[in-house]
């Protein structure tokens, strides 16, 4: 006697051994014995043996209709018996029974398995999706394949062109594009984007990592889609002073002015005038949204991302021949520099000339300043505000020594070519300008806090600095308070700032109150913004600096030792690691060798050749 049973989801045949009630032992083709339930038996039979009988049944099922079985069992559940002597007009062999069972059971999508032996025909409805999903699947394996084909043949398929940020930044892993791509990226031994790349689905390099950024978070594109209504008021007093702007060449945000008048006492005043955006942007409104959905301008060599829209900025930037709305603060000062009074203003200021960094620094030099020679049109404002800008930093600095000024550098690009320029600080040029802003930001800081006003603060303490909503002191300036003011053009948190001033300088009501939540949540959103920026200018400055070792054929450069083996390169702005590097001390001046430079990956590999500087060399332990 042989069974049909079913065990784990499974039609098999065996012969019986044993038979004990409840169980059978039985025998498999193969010859494998095991232990079956009862309840598990379909049916028993004796023809034909059990090597022969699935063959058999098999090929008979194979030849029965699903549509016609599932047009013939449609409506209540049925029995795989009552079925098979329906379909065959007779009572079945075994054979056929057990085809029927085959055939029933190997078409889950037809036929909706409800026990033993018993089964119920899928509803109509149920059936087309089923198939139509069979059939949207076997497309979609057909045209994965003819992708994966295409992609290792190196042709990028026209349907990934739509979709490229999606594959090469956030990939959707179920859609048939990621998993062709996937695939061939498998079979070539390369990176999603070098395929890509192969493929010429890849403008560019600086394109990918631009892109790149856009995608995460410039979703929406770098336009702005509001109504820039705006318009400066034309209402403010015209303030009795003719203001300069330093910048340098490629600045269109221009923030910050100054004047320098004499007065009939034999005093000076000093104004330190800033763009006043706020005048025309309301909190809550949809320009306001907008910059705070921003917080801050993108700044990447070769372009930046506007806070405002441009538009907007033409309205308020401190362009020469206008006169520009401005939050002013002056300063009364005696010859001997010492503070005979001092206000803040909102007015509107004549702005006499832009001055820019690179005309302007050669010839406003410490020795031209020495002795008297300056050559430039501005040079008696100038020269008073480096006398009066010295006597600050002595005040906020004491006899604490200068700390060490990093390098710094331009990067110019001019039809796909890079020029890096260091840019040297700590002129007399860089200091007016960064002691005049850490004048009025520290001013205006204490003029908020004094007063109760809500406002945002840059503090550091324990050599850590943050924002805060509470006035505390910026320890590495030397000052007790500091609020970021002086760029409202270009980050959320001095227009905020600027709105708490301006009503404190017109004794209005505070546009943020005490409690408001809107300021820390500003907060923690501008720091991270300002995080994520600062990053992509770092890693696109990476990426000019190794296009301009490949653009000038430089395969040897040299480096000072920071420490360890991590070196700062002299001519770019680029720290590398060289793990060849022997030990020395920090210091030491190295030359290193260049080679794989990565355009795609920002990667290189540094090699150390020799130690430049003898002296620098460390003692070995």
């Amino acid at each position: 006697m042989n069974v049909l049973y079913e065990e784990e989801g499974t039609l098999k045949v065996g012969a019986v051994l044993a038979d004990n009630g409840t169980t059978l032992q039985v025998e498999a083709p193969h010859g494998k014995r095991s232990k079956v339930k009862a309840s598990a038996v379909l049916f028993r039979f004796d023809q034909p043996g059990i090597a022969d009988f699935l063959p058999q049944a098999q090929r008979a099922a194979d030849e029965l209709e699903l549509d016609f079985l599932w047009e013939c069992s449609a409506g209540e559940e049925f029995d795989y018996e009552r079925l098979a002597h329906d379909y065959y007009g007779r009572a079945a062999t075994p054979v056929e029974s057990a085809a029927v069972l085959l055939r029933l059971h190997g078409a889950p999508m037809y036929f909706y398995k409800r026990g033993r032996g018993r089964y119920k025909a899928a509803p109509e409805d149920a059936l087309k999706a089923a198939l139509a999903s069979v059939e949207r699947k076997q497309k979609q394996a057909l045209q994965k394949k003819d992708y994966v084909d295409r992609l290792a043949a190196g042709e990028l398929p026209e349907a990934f062109r739509p979709v490229l940020g999606m594959l090469l930044y956030k990939p959707d892993r179920n859609s048939v594009e990621w998993k062709a791509l996937e695939e061939a990226s498998a079979a070539l031994k390369l990176t999603a984007a070098r395929v890509i790349e192969r493929c010429g689905g890849l403008p560019s390099t600086h394109d990918y990592h631009l892109n790149r950024f856009l995608f995460e978070h410039f979703p929406r594109g770098v336009g702005f889609n509001v109504p820039v209504e705006s318009t400066p008021p034309e209402d403010l007093p015209l303030a009795a002073v003719a203001a300069f702007s330093i910048d340098d060449v490629s600045t269109t945000e221009i923030d910050d002015a100054f004047s320098v008048t004499v007065l009939e006492n034999g005093n000076t005043r000093i104004g330190i005038h800033i763009a006043a955006p706020a005048l025309g942007i309301p909190a809550e409104s949809e320009l306001d949204q907008a910059a705070r959905a921003r917080l801050s301008t993108v700044y990447f060599p070769g372009g930046k991302i506007t806070m405002l829209p441009p538009e907007l900025i033409g309205r308020y930037t401190l362009t020469a021949g206008r006169e520009c709305p401005a939050l002013s603060h002056y300063v009364e000062l005696t010859p001997a520099h010492e503070v005979a009074g001092q206000e803040t203003r909102v007015e509107r200021v004549r702005i006499a000339e832009n001055l820019r960094h690179d005309a302007l620094e050669p010839a406003f030099t410490e020795d031209n300043i020495a002795s008297g020679a300056v050559d430039h049109a501005y040079a008696a404002p100038l020269s008073r505000l480096w006398r009066w800008v010295r006597h600050l930093e002595l005040a906020r600095r004491g006899d604490a020594p200068e700390g060490e000024q990093r390098p710094e550098y331009v990067f110019r690009i001019e039809n796909d070519r890079v020029q890096i320029l260091p840019r040297r600080r700590g002129t007399p040029i860089d200091k007016i300008v960064s002691e005049l802003m850490i004048l009025v930001n520290s001013t205006w800081g204490r003029e908020l806090s004094t007063s109760g006003r809500a406002a945002i603060y840059r503090v550091q303490s324990a050599g850590k600095v943050r924002m805060s909503t509470v006035p505390s002191e910026h320890a590495g300036l030397g000052v007790e308070q500091y609020a970021w003011a002086s760029s409202p053009l270009r980050r959320y948190v001095d227009l905020v700032n600027q709105r708490q001033l301006i009503a404190l300088a017109r004794g209005e009501a505070a546009v943020y109150g005490p409690k408001d939540e809107r300021l820390p949540a500003v907060m923690r959103e501008f720091e991270s913004a300002y995080d994520v920026y600062n990053d992509f200018q770092r890693a696109m400055e990476r990426y000019w600096c190794l296009r301009w070792f490949l653009q000038e054929g430089i395969d040897t450069v040299e480096a000072t030792v920071l420490r360890e083996n991590l070196c700062r390169f002299d001519a770019v702005p680029l720290v590398a690691r060289v793990p060849s590097l022997p030990r020395v001390e920090s210091g030491a001046r190295v030359r290193l060798s260049l080679s794989k430079i990565d355009l795609l990956d920002l990667t290189f590999h540094a090699e150390f050749e020799a130690v430049v500087r003898e002296e620098a060399i460390g003692t070995v332990q």
